[in-house]
């Protein structure tokens, strides 16, 4: 599959029609649109009709969009489910994902009703049990029946079902934050940071982006539009990294470097893992440029 940067990942309500309108001109990699929590029980038919109305209509451009449907267990999930498989967004987002059996079990349903294979599972690691699970729900990801890419963490849950305190250095999360993402890691998962509360605070959000880039994220969700911009800026390879990137892979491209397992760029040692990295570098810089509606380069 073709790398694609999901740097900024968007909730949208589903009953919102303002909110999912005004997604269309936002610079989002990606956007959820929800029909679980952020939809009142009285709302939740509403919610789905009009979520998947809006990914038929194909509007949202370059943007990947995923429908996070409810638990298949709960009234709602399975009429969900099967009006997102009808709709083809890009991806599902299967909600508290607690052990192997929430993946496999929503991958038999999306096989059996002989989903469009261009549509993906995601997986919303927020429970304790998800975390103490996360390699076994990862190794669902190589059965290409699974459909598995990317695990979505539910911060928020949590610290509830956990009791442990917020604080700004994320004291409390980092382990297990640390945990899904070599977790995921181990099966060529993407992971994707939970969200910022305060979206007026600009300086604490960017300065938990930076965070959770630190750890190795690939983004974080967020729950406001102005939270968008700074969230790419911070996941976007920096200039510097670009440079150093196109270095390391021109340098292995070399003749005389063909066989070698480590070489000398600008004095320094470089072994071939880094071309790996360098690589991973340079595609997700020039996916970034391809969906970039301005004629410029970002970068």
């Amino acid at each position: 599959m073709a790398m694609r940067p999901r740097r900024s990942v968007l909730y949208l309500p589903g009953d919102n029609d303002r909110a999912l309108e005004k997604a269309k001109g936002l610079p989002a990699d990606s956007i959820i649109i929800d029909l679980e929590d952020s939809v009142a029980p009285a709302n939740k038919e509403k919610a789905r009709a009009q979520a998947t109305a809006a990914i038929h209509e194909r509007g949202f451009g370059s943007r990947e969009v995923v429908l996070r449907v409810n638990p298949i267990e709960t009234p709602w999930g399975m009429a969900d489910l099967h009006a997102a498989i009808a709709a083809v967004p890009d991806a599902i987002l299967v909600p508290k994902v607690s052990n192997s059996g929430d993946v496999t079990g929503t991958a038999k349903v999306v096989k059996a009703a002989d989903a469009d294979p261009r549509i993906r599972l995601w997986a919303m690691i927020e429970t304790p049990m998800g975390i103490i699970n996360a390699k076994e729900i990862a190794a669902c990801a190589p059965d290409q029946d699974n459909r598995l890419v990317c695990f979505v963490l539910g911060t928020n849950d949590l610290l509830k079902e956990s009791r442990a305190l917020a604080s700004r250095n994320r004291f409390a999360v980092v382990p297990w934050l640390a945990m899904t993402l070599v977790a995921a890691r181990a099966y060529g998962l993407d992971v994707i940071d939970g969200v910022y509360n305060d979206f007026k605070d600009e300086s604490g959000f960017r300065a938990e982006c930076e965070h959770g880039r630190t750890l190795g994220m690939d983004g974080k969700t967020l729950i406001h539009p102005s939270q968008v911009i700074p969230c790419n800026e911070v996941f976007s390879p920096t200039i510097d990294e670009i440079s150093w990137a196109q270095k390391v892979i021109k340098a292995f491209d070399e003749p005389e470097n063909a066989r070698k397992g480590v070489i000398t760029v600008e004095g320094r040692m470089v072994e071939r893992l880094h071309l790996v990295m360098a690589k991973r570098v340079a595609a997700i810089a020039d996916a970034i440029n391809a969906r970039s509606k301005v004629e410029e380069p970002w970068f």
